[in-house]
């Protein structure tokens, strides 16, 4: 789900000679799932380009704000944030790399459920999905212009002491954005071509970053002045409140709400790319186990870089009121404070750099889900139409103006942050319950990478879902359980104003535009597999239940740290035991995936802009 390969330039929509699919054995059935490959697409990236991918995605706005929005929440603590935080993503890319490189289709996020278990819960997935992808350019706008406000004073406004937007902010939002709409309506060839060179750029500038400031902390008498701009000793940083001010509450609640899980988070891209990868049984595990784990080291040692240089004066007031001139682009600011301008100029650079390669990236990401959405039927076959230069312009318009209504609610990055984080996990939280029900109903199935541990790593990886999603907080969940509740009531209101009549392969209404209702198949109506899917309404309710009792985000504070997580660990298990009990049976499992692998693509475009 990215704009282009990188050492190889690509078209993501682009069409290409299908392939003859190559047959799988299964023994649960007459005949073999075959192929696992989406027909028409081309498959130029390779492994290298592949793993660029998800490293060009996880670097974006995250590695800029996260290693100081995390040391206010928990202190010397975030070290162990972003360790538990790459552990907890790990356990979810585990799951995905097992289907990515069992069935590489583009798209996979949001196709896996309905292979599992039907329309319904494919379309629930494919909501959230679209949600969490669609915020991500906004956020990433939002990054560029908190950091450019060191030169244009105009663009934020702190309000509560958090960085927001301003009028003239806004307005600049709105161009950015429509500058990532325009290089994607024509087409992203020669974005291609750069971006091996960005994530070159992006991994020199954190190495550069982490090197300068460990080496303020080991030789700081050689870069810095004497006073409060030289860097805290260990021992100061210990002593406001020690190692953990806040306790493992602060812990959790940082790897949720600070920026650290948000900053893993690219690591789809490889199970999105999946369809168009050369090798992909291969490249998919790899480049998704190998992207979160080299980046999981980065961040590490960028927060204990940040932690070290810290100037002596940014923590009279404690970690929870850290700050220091600058802070609103905080690395940039703290190699200004020790002195390094190099650094603090190239910083700066980069905060438009990386955020523009990422939200780009995303950009392409919202649209590509939409165009698998409605490949999948589980959005109307208009958003799958592409123009004259091989784009689906409808998708990208529709993921512009939603971007720009982001903007109202969120109009800070820290603000929109564990939105972004909250509505991921909770889209990811489907993939390991996929992987559990084919691996009961296609025992036999090829599988190039096969997790191992049987139940242990999906129901893990879901209850690592479930427990981000807790200590996101309720004063963020209550607005994405509010988000699905409205794309339910879009479905259902559809379902009852315009109805699909049996025979009519057209979809009419405004509303449908987000829905999930397939096309009717030889004469019936679509079926939604209401049994299969009848975990889904209560995994979100429970959810938003135990986040509301719970003591994060404004919570009732009636569950407490560890009766609060211990209740998500047990649901989690519920759901997930529900899930396997009421999942597909073989025979529909193999014809979702004969409709859904082996849809011939359309690619002629239509006569749109």
């Amino acid at each position: 789900m990215v704009p282009a390969a990188l050492s190889t330039p690509i078209h993501p929509y682009s069409p290409a000679p299908p392939a003859a699919p190559a047959a799988m054995p299964s023994k649960t059935g007459s005949a073999p799932v075959v192929g696992g490959r989406d027909e028409g697409l081309r498959r130029d990236v390779g492994l290298v380009a592949l793993l660029f991918t998800g490293v060009g995605a996880i670097i974006g706005s995250g590695w800029l704000f996260g290693a100081f929005y995390a040391a206010k929440e928990t202190g010397p603590a975030a070290v162990v944030s972003w360790s538990l935080g790459a552990v907890m993503i790990l356990f979810i890319a585990l799951s995905y790399a097992e289907l990515g490189a069992m069935f590489p289709v583009s798209g996979g996020v949001v196709r896996y459920p309905h292979f599992g278990f039907g329309g319904f819960a494919s379309y629930t997935a494919g909501w959230v999905n679209w949600l969490a992808a669609a915020s991500v350019a906004p956020i990433e706008v939002e990054a560029a212009l908190q950091y450019a406000t060191n030169y244009l004073h105009w663009l934020t406004r702190s309000v509560g002491g958090i960085k927001v937007l301003a009028p003239g902010g806004y307005a600049v939002a709105v161009v950015l954005m429509a500058i990532f709409v325009i290089v994607n309506f024509y087409g992203v060839k020669w974005f291609a071509k750069l971006n091996t060179v960005i994530v070159w750029w992006k991994l020199l500038i954190i190495s550069l970053a982490v090197a300068a400031l460990l080496a303020v902390k080991l030789i700081p008498h050689r870069l810095v002045d004497a006073g409060s701009a030289a860097p805290l000793g260990w021992h100061d940083l210990l002593s406001h409140g020690g190692f953990a001010p806040l306790g493992w509450h602060g812990v959790f609640s940082a790897i949720a709400t600070t920026g650290i899980v948000f900053s893993y988070l690219g690591f789809r891209q490889g199970i999105e790319l999946a369809g168009e990868s050369q090798n992909p049984h291969r490249a998919v595990p790899i480049a998704v186990i190998g992207s979160v784990l080299l980046c999981g080291l980065i961040y590490v040692l960028l927060q204990v870089a940040f932690l070290g240089a810290l100037p002596g004066s940014s923590l009279v007031h404690g970690w929870a009121k850290l700050e220091f001139q600058g802070d609103f682009g905080p690395l940039a600011g703290i190699a200004k404070i020790l002195g390094l301008s190099w650094l603090a100029a190239l910083l700066y650079f980069d905060a438009v750099v990386s955020p523009a390669d990422t939200g780009l990236i995303y950009t392409t990401a919202t649209a590509r889900l939409s165009y698998a959405m409605a490949k999948n039927g589980n959005a109307p076959e208009g958003l799958a139409k592409l123009n004259k230069h091989g784009v689906p312009w409808l998708s990208l318009a529709l993921a512009f103006v939603v971007g720009l209504i982001f903007f109202l609610p969120f109009p800070g990055w820290q603000e929109l942050v564990g939105f972004i984080t909250s509505a991921s996990v909770l889209s990811f939280g489907s993939g390991p319950l996929v992987m559990g029900a084919l691996r009961r109903e296609l025992p036999d199935q090829a599988r190039p990478f096969k997790v191992p541990f049987g139940d242990v790593i999906p129901f893990l990886a879901f209850a690592s879902s479930n427990l981000v999603v807790y200590w996101t907080g309720w004063d963020i969940n209550w607005k994405l359980f509010v988000a699905m509740g409205l794309g339910f009531v879009l479905l259902g209101f559809q379902h009852l104003s315009n109805g699909v009549r049996a025979g009519d392969d057209r979809v009419r209404g405004f509303s449908f535009v987000l829905l999930g209702v397939r096309r009717p198949v030889e004469g019936r109506l679509m079926d939604y597999d209401w049994k299969a899917g009848s975990w889904v309404f209560p995994w979100l309710i429970g959810l938003a239940l135990i986040s509301y009792l719970g003591g994060f985000g404004h919570g009732r504070n009636l569950l407490e740290f560890g009766s609060g997580a211990a209740a998500v660990v047990v649901f989690s298990l519920v759901i997930y035991a529900w899930a396997m009990i009421v999942r597909l049976p073989a025979r529909e499992v193999r014809k979702y995936l004969g409709e859904e692998l082996h849809e011939t693509p359309e690619p002629v475009p239509d006569q749109g802009p």
